[in-house]
């Protein structure tokens, strides 16, 4: 089994405490070793155990103690940066996070000159002024909790998922192809319609709007957003509640709804 030498883990704060002491027995070893010479075997056994004892008792809980303070440190350090890329109500990614998330994984192929291929949904919750308005901001924040979760489930561990918008949402599909787009899309879509949720007592049917850009070439963040926005648009305008997929290749737009 693998030990865990992360910042956040015990296995670094006993790495640490071990190794810091291991050296402090050396250089005690060594700085002795001068002195050596004029003892006898007896006296050179007594501080050789000396030259190690020492040591363990003085470093021991000094390297243990600021091993732990380090850790304690890391692991702040790394809730704070899992705030700060969240967003709060719907515990996916923020905007910045995500779109920073695939531009690193687009970025990514192009300095490997990989030939890229993927996705990008942008999901929208239909008519959600009238949930507001009808049942208020705090329902309102229940839907939408209940169509992140609905996407969450519906996704790849590799996938992305972010809130980018008041109620828009961003879902990036590393290495999908038109059909697993267009599978992933559909299957939202019917998730958010199935979700759960029930303002006052009353069961009110969600739904949303899917609009998609799966890519084959090399191209910018800003291009592929560009791209399923006008996708989601387009759902939009044909009724919404249903996908509409642009297929983007050679700089060529085909659509697939």
């Amino acid at each position: 089994m693998r030990l865990n030498l992360s910042p956040e883990s015990w296995g670094r704060v006993v790495a640490t405490t071990l190794l810091g002491t291991t050296i402090c027995i050396a250089v005690a070893v060594y700085a002795d070793s001068f002195n050596f010479q004029g003892m006898n075997e007896a006296q050179r056994l007594q501080s050789f155990i000396l030259d190690i004892m020492v040591p363990t008792v003085l470093a021991v809980p000094l390297l243990l103690f600021f091993s732990m303070k380090l850790r304690e440190l890391a692991i702040a350090h790394h809730r704070l940066a899992v705030y700060a890329a969240t967003d709060g109500l719907t515990q996916v990614m923020n905007r910045s996070a995500f779109s920073a998330l695939v531009e690193a994984n687009l970025g990514r192929l192009r300095d490997q000159n990989e030939r890229a291929r993927g996705a990008l949904l942008i999901i929208d919750a239909d008519n959600f002024k009238t949930v507001n308005d009808r049942f208020g901001h705090d329902s309102g924040d229940q839907a939408l909790i209940a169509i992140a979760n609905s996407i969450k489930a519906m996704v790849r561990e590799p996938d992305l998922v972010g809130r980018i918008g008041g109620e828009e949402f961003g879902v990036f599909l590393p290495d999908a192809n038109p059909e697993q787009a267009e599978s992933v899309a559909e299957r939202i879509r019917q998730a958010v319609g199935s979700a759960r949720f029930a303002p006052a007592g009353a069961m009110h049917r969600l739904s949303v709007s899917v609009g998609g850009a799966v890519f084959s070439d090399q191209l910018p963040f800003a291009q592929l957003f560009r791209l399923a926005d006008h996708q989601l648009y387009l759902a939009k305008e044909l009724g919404r509640d249903r996908i509409a997929i642009a297929l983007v290749e050679s700089d060529k737009l085909g659509i697939a709804a």
